[in-house]
Formats: structure tokens, C-alpha cells, sequence
């Protein structure tokens, strides 16, 4: 996609991001304590303490008045530590605004943070497929969603993101099998049949995995089908090659001759690798 086709504001907040976040590897590998402290606060997720981190939020993030409020609610939960940092979703939404993105999947919701800021970059006809377990955690952030006026372009799907995605594979029918068989049906009635199933490869533009790392390989290649030449995949938790699931999908992701890989850094302590899909 030509530069000039891109607004002045998207061209020069991804540049201003990507230097930054090259100086925070550069200047974190070589003196830590300085920019990043001994530990990491509960409360915080970009680290208030580092003069590097402070200086991109005064700076360049533009973080929507609703997208703050969520952050602060998110924040004040006992697991408010896992959710995206800020500066890492404004890096993603720039990212989904210079390839004009209309479709986006993401798994792993946790309070919507990142689904309300996807869904505010979309064109109105936009659609973002959010995938999750756990209800709980989303409704803190879907009155949210709905007093942003995003609520129509997301598609909250609560159940395991593998089924969201795909088919599943044929089986005997038992009886859970046949109450599976009843709810796949009323899923479809209502729009919601799986991704792969219903004819959508390569017909999303984003997608975004923050969930369960023992199914990282699953959901990854899964996207790859799903998301068009083009498009992108983004996934978190990458730093940290001390997990031994983490290790695992790197040695995966590293095998693929296909695929290109781009890392970014987010923060000090979250890595996201970006897979351009070619």
C-alpha cells in the first residue's frame, strides 16, 4: 500500500511508536534497573516507573476517553495485570489502520480492552470476531462497548476459540456430542457458525492471540487461513522463553519457511510477534 495513501496522524504515531520501542530493547538490555525497575507493579502494565515508557505516553498515546475508563476498571481487578497494555493496543490498531481493516479476529477477550479498540478503528461496517471463555471477565467492558457506539460491529463468541474458529473434527455421537449437535445448530440460526465452515478463508485482515498457550499452534494455524495475503497476526507473551509452552511455539513458529516474523517490542516485560501473511 502506497505511503501517501496513509494519513499524516497513522504514519507518524507507528514511526514515533516503532523508534521507541527500539530504544526501550536497545536501552533495556543494557541498563534494566535503570528504565524498568526490579519488579513489576500489580497495578500497572506499561511501568509507570521507566522514564522511557512515561515519555511514550505523554507523547504519542492516543487513548480514546472510553478505552482510559475500561483500562482503569480492568486495572482494578485482581488479575487486571494480564490485560494488554495500552501502548501495545494503539501499536495494533495503527497497524490494522495501514492495512485499512475491516475484519478482525481476536482470542482471548479477557475484559475487552482490546475489542473496544479494534472496534473503534473499523469502519462502521467492520466486524470484530471476539472469541473467549469466560463471560464474566467481558461484561465489565460491555457497557463499554455499547456507550462507545461499537457494540453492532462485535461479535462476542463465548466458547473455546478452536471451535470459533474451525470445524471440529467428526465423532460418534453421544449424548453430550448430541447437545453439541443442538447448540451448533442454534449458533448457526444466529449467525454463528464456525469461521472455516462457513467460506471465510482469507477474508480477514487482523487477528490477535493473547489465550491459552497450549493451543498457540492450534489457533495460529487456523489464522493463517483465515486471514488474507496481506493481513497480519499478531500474537502475545512471546518474551518469556522461560515457558516451556512458550518455547515450544517459537521452535513451531521458527520451523515455518512460509511466514514472515517481525518482532516488535510492547513493553519490557511483553513481546508480540507479528506475522505478515505472504
Amino acid at each position: 500500500m502506497p505511503w501517501f495513501s496513509v494519513t499524516k496522524e497513522v504514519a507518524m504515531g507507528t514511526a514515533m511508536l516503532g523508534v521507541a520501542f527500539a530504544t526501550g530493547v536497545l536501552a533495556g538490555k543494557r541498563y534494566p534497573s535503570i528504565f524498568f525497575g526490579a519488579s513489576k507493579s500489580s497495578k500497572t502494565v506499561i511501568g509507570k516507573d521507566s522514564p522511557l515508557w512515561q515519555y511514550i505516553l505523554d507523547h504519542s498515546l492516543r487513548e480514546h476517553p472510553l478505552l482510559k475508563k475500561l483500562r482503569l476498571l480492568t486495572l482494578d481487578h485482581p488479575w487486571g495485570r494480564i490485560m494488554v497494555s495500552c501502548d501495545q493496543a494503539q501499536f495494533m490498531a495503527n497497524l490494522a489502520k495501514l492495512i485499512k481493516a475491516k475484519k478482525v479476529i481476536e482470542i482471548g477477550v479477557f475484559t475487552g480492552y482490546n475489542t473496544l479498540n479494534m472496534a473503534l478503528i473499523l469502519p462502521d461496517n467492520g466486524r470484530v470476531v471476539a472469541c473467549d471463555i469466560n463471560e464474566d471477565y467481558v461484561n465489565i467492558g460491555k457497557p463499554l462497548w455499547k456507550e462507545a457506539e461499537v457494540e453492532h460491529k462485535i461479535d462476542l463468541r463465548i466458547k473455546p476459540a478452536s471451535e470459533t474458529l474451525g470445524k471440529r473434527k467428526a465423532k460418534s455421537m453421544g449424548k453430550a456430542d448430541a447437545f453439541d449437535s443442538v447448540q451448533k445448530k442454534k449458533n448457526t440460526e444466529e449467525g454463528h457458525e464456525e469461521l472455516l465452515a462457513a467460506g471465510e478463508a482469507e477474508t480477514y485482515d487482523f487477528a490477535f492471540i493473547d489465550a491459552d498457550k497450549e493451543s498457540s499452534n492450534e489457533y495460529y494455524e487456523k489464522c493463517l487461513r483465515l486471514v488474507r495475503k496481506g493481513g497480519i497476526i499478531a500474537i502475545d507473551n512471546m518474551e518469556n522463553r522461560s515457558w516451556t509452552r512458550t518455547r515450544r511455539f517459537v521452535t513451531y513458529l521458527c520451523s515455518r519457511a512460509t511466514i514472515e516474523l517481525q518482532k516488535t517490542t510492547a513493553t519490557h516485560r511483553v513481546q508480540t510477534e507479528v506475522t505478515l501473511v505472504t
